[in-house]
């Protein structure tokens, strides 16, 4: 048992390193086999036949996320980004650099760099590794309910108080740890989108406009934000219009501006 327990947290300190932000964070899976998870993922998305091949979406995609990545020293040639035919106002990224944009998306924004905001949040979400961090807390906290339970096993006390306590740190690890740290991507990436946007030459105020927009179109309803994967709109806002203020000298310092729409 006791041998279990310290390779456990071996393992668990060996897999800390640091976002683009300086964050530290857990990573407990290599990044080839998250492209590979990436890649057939993206593969089936595609395999169901609902990618868009209108052209105005797909230029306009296509344009920003160049923008975007040239900024950020990225080669465009080794991501994949798509256009989906669904009427929800979404945007995903998967591991390996695949980004995927819904056209709902399209018909929400207002222009160009509300659309950038959203394309560098998913970019920020990829450059930080947030889904190989997501599985790796899985597996963290798997592991440390396990060692839980074989603990409680060998001491004198009620099964079923034993099955409580588990399901209790269960319950604790859920919106202590997984939904935080969900928010934590989330407003990393809003961090990222921002700076990534400002640096292609794309309004950063825009972002913090976005989610006006997208507060109008949810008309509430959403759950409270400690049991949500996401901040709520009214957080995110007030986080991203004290963000642009920061960003407003590498938005002014570019000169060729961006004309995507």
């Amino acid at each position: 048992m006791t041998r279990f327990t310290l390779l456990f947290f071996v393992y668990f300190l060996i897999g800390c390193q640091a976002t683009p932000t300086g964050r530290k964070q857990l990573i407990l899976r290599s990044e080839g086999e998250m492209a590979n998870l990436g890649a057939q993922s993206f593969a089936a998305m595609k395999k169901k036949g609902n990618v868009s091949a209108e052209p105005k979406a797909n230029k306009a995609v296509t344009c920003i996320t160049h923008r975007l990545l040239v900024a950020m020293d990225e080669k465009p040639s080794d991501w994949e980004v798509r256009v989906f035919e669904d009427k929800s106002p979404n945007a995903f990224a998967l591991p390996g650099r695949k980004i995927g944009v819904h056209t709902g998306m399209l018909d929400l924004v207002e222009n160009q760099d509300q659309l950038a905001a959203v394309i560098g949040h998913e970019i920020g979400h990829v450059l930080a590794h947030h889904g190989n961090e997501r599985i790796s807390q899985q597996l963290a906290v798997t592991g440390g309910l396990a060692i839980t339970s074989l603990v409680l096993s060998n001491q004198k006390k009620n099964r079923q108080t034993n099955q409580l306590i588990v399901a209790g740190l269960g319950i604790g690890a859920q919106f202590g740890v997984l939904l935080p740290f969900s928010r934590t991507h989330e407003t990393e990436a809003d961090e990222l989108g921002v700076r990534y946007m400002a640096k292609a030459g794309f309004d950063p105020r825009q972002a913090a406009a976005l989610w006006r927009v997208m507060q109008k179109a949810s008309g509430g309803g959403a759950p409270p934000e400690f049991m949500s994967t996401h901040p709520s709109n009214s957080t995110r806002i007030r986080r991203l219009s004290r963000l642009a203020p920061k960003f407003m000298g590498d938005f002014g310092a570019v000169k060729d501006r961006p004309s995507c729409f």
